[in-house]
């Protein structure tokens, strides 16, 4: 009894032991069957646009400050002391043309005249008895019978000569007197305006003394730098000796005077035959016409020293395509959606004009993309060229891709399990 019973304590944990290693080796042999299906790619939605070939009106922009086109400094040409002084002569005031700003004392100059008139009348006396006095001595010499002509000392020529020339210094004597007289009368070379007094009544001012600082009021200027890239499609006046210059660029200008934002129009007259040394651009010269005329809209005057925004009109740019900014990436590099498969592909292109909106390409340039071609205009941080995605292409949305119905394998029945 006690044999059998150590026989089965032997032989049960064996035949557990050997079910198990069968039970495995039966699951080995015939695994279960699994299902196997396509899990679709999950595409990025993006926006998408069909490039044509248009014409792109330019406007090309800068900035610059109002300068008047004459500026002066008032001096006077003789001395005296003010004594009279037009209203319009006072900081901001207008005064026309040869319009009188001020008078200085004229006594003195009205005594230096009567003194050279006087100078004048003795040396008409003087000259009047020296040729009278060689006529006389050429007489005498005749009456001698001497033989030969006199000497010019004889005939008195040099005192001629001299009394002569005393009478012309009176006479240029008394012509600055009365010039200097006219002087004292101070008056505008232009219209203009006041841009500061120095000087009032009552004051005494020596020849070229400050009077004040003036400018002229019938146009203004605006120095307004060019960007290099555009500035070839503007219609400039080049600086080129003896060559009738091609027709004046037109220019908006901007300003925001008092809180509210004023327009101007005006035309680009000159280029500067010289490079900024700085900036080593191009310096175009803008002139706006009767900046201080009253306008009907109750706008400001264009005053000096205002900053101005410009807009100049170039050439129409034909057969080109316009990007927006926020499409190109940096280098000058666009993202391309190639159909029918809606993969990426980047493209890097030349730029004919730059701005801050968008930039502007030849459809002819030999890396330009094609007419018809699909533009991404959605930010990808990370493109990679054959990347698939699925555009709206402007406006009309292309619709995912179908899903594969799953497909299950028929089950593997192990032989040896049959």
């Amino acid at each position: 009894m006690r044999l059998l019973q150590n026989i089965l304590r032997l032989l049960i944990p064996l035949g557990i032991l050997g079910a198990c290693v069968y039970g495995a080796w039966w699951l080995i042999s015939n695994p279960p069957m699994q299902e196997t299906m396509e899990v679709p790619p999950i595409l990025v939605r993006v926006e998408g646009t069909a490039l044509h070939a248009q014409t792109y009106d330019l406007k090309v922009k800068s900035q610059g400050t109002v300068q008047p086109r004459t500026r002066s400094t008032l001096l006077p040409e003789v001395s005296g002391k003010i004594i009279e002084m037009s209203p319009s002569f006072r900081p901001g005031g207008f005064f026309a043309k040869d319009e009188v700003l001020m008078k200085l004392d004229t006594i003195d100059y009205e005594t230096a005249i009567i003194v050279a008139k006087a100078d004048e009348a003795q040396s008409l006396v003087m000259l009047a008895e020296e040729k009278a006095r060689a006529e006389q001595a050429n007489e005498n010499w005749k009456a001698m019978g001497r033989s030969g002509a006199a000497s010019a000392f004889v005939l008195r020529v040099p005192q001629l000569a001299k009394a002569e020339a005393d009478v012309a210094s009176a006479k240029a004597r008394v012509t600055k007197a009365e010039r200097d007289l006219e002087r004292t009368v101070i008056r505008a070379p232009y219209a203009g305006q006041v841009l500061e007094q120095a000087a009032d009544v009552g004051q005494f001012v020596n020849q070229g003394s400050t009077l004040g600082r003036i400018f002229a009021v019938d146009y203004v200027e605006i120095r307004l730098p060019l960007p290099e890239l555009e500035s070839q499609f503007l219609s400039l006046p080049q600086p080129f000796q003896d060559e009738s210059a091609p027709q004046n660029a037109m220019v908006a200008l901007k300003a925001n005077l008092h809180g509210k934002t004023v327009l101007w129009q005006g035309k680009i007259v000159r280029v500067e035959s010289s490079l900024d040394e700085q900036t080593r651009q191009t310096m175009a010269i803008a002139q706006v016409t009767d900046p201080y005329a009253r306008r009907s809209d109750g706008a400001p005057p264009l005053t000096i020293g205002a900053f101005v925004e410009a807009e100049i009109a170039g050439d129409p740019l034909q057969g080109v395509y316009v990007i927006p900014r926020n499409a190109v990436r940096a280098g000058n590099e666009i993202i391309l959606i190639d159909r029918p498969q809606n993969t990426l592909r980047r493209l890097t292109v030349e730029p004919l004009v730059s701005t801050e909106k968008h930039i502007v390409i030849s459809a002819k340039a030999t890396n330009a993309p094609k007419e018809g071609d699909v533009l991404c205009l959605t930010p990808i941080p990370f493109p990679a060229d054959g990347a698939r995605v699925l555009p709206t292409i402007d406006g009309s949305a292309e619709p995912p891709p179908a899903k594969k119905n799953k497909e299950k394998k028929p089950p593997v029945v192990s032989q040896k399990a049959a």
